[in-house]
């Protein structure tokens, strides 16, 4: 059965909240689909689903030992998704210099207003 076009690249598969915090818990360390169930609370075959997502755009990968499948965080495949939110960076960096310029003149003020007020 093909998938949906909403599973065909790490953009859409991290569009799911759920798929996100199967990439945190993954992040740090392998985890078999029952440890994935238990840390996140939820049902083994809602995480195999998610898991079978995230396999298919080659965000996370599984190792076979005895009848435990591994699962690990494969970071290279958010790369794109780094770049993108990359290029925004200069939006925000402008926007935070304003909000302290503005802080800072407030702040300014406020100091100024208090010595008179002493004064």
């Amino acid at each position: 059965m093909p998938r949906s076009p909403t599973t065909t690249d790490a953009f859409n598969a991290i569009a799911e909240q759920r798929r996100r915090d199967i990439i945190h818990q993954l992040a740090g360390k392998e985890c078999s689909v029952n440890d994935l169930a238990e840390s996140l609370g939820v049902a083994q075959p809602q995480i195999s689903k998610h898991l079978r997502v995230l396999r298919e755009v080659n965000l996370v990968t599984v190792r076979q030992e005895g009848k435990h499948r591994w699962y690990s965080l494969n970071a290279t495949q958010l790369k794109p998704v780094f770049d993108w939110v990359q290029t925004f960076e200069r939006f925000w960096d402008h926007q935070l210099a304003n909000i302290k310029a503005v802080a800072e003149a407030k702040a300014a003020e406020q100091k100024k207003t208090r010595k008179q007020k002493e004064g």
